[in-house]
């Protein structure tokens, strides 16, 4: 597996284990209505939001290597 190959497994894995931390902690905070979990939730989000930016990128600029 190539050093590009594992990066995108990896983003992808970081994209979604940000956006599922977000859910969990907007869930979180719907029951019991703490503000550091709203922030926690925004945060989460905004993490994933910027992780698609950065993987979209990522492929932009390497567009031209192999997979291998």
């Amino acid at each position: 597996m190539s050093l590009k190959a594992f990066h995108i497994i990896f983003v992808t894995a970081c994209t979604l284990l940000a956006f599922g931390f977000g859910a969990w902690a907007l869930h979180s905070y719907s029951t019991t209505k703490a503000t550091l979990d709203l922030v926690m939730a925004i945060v989460a989000l905004v993490c994933g939001v910027g992780m698609i930016w950065y993987g979209r990128y990522f492929l932009k600029k390497l567009k031209n290597i192999s997979y291998l």
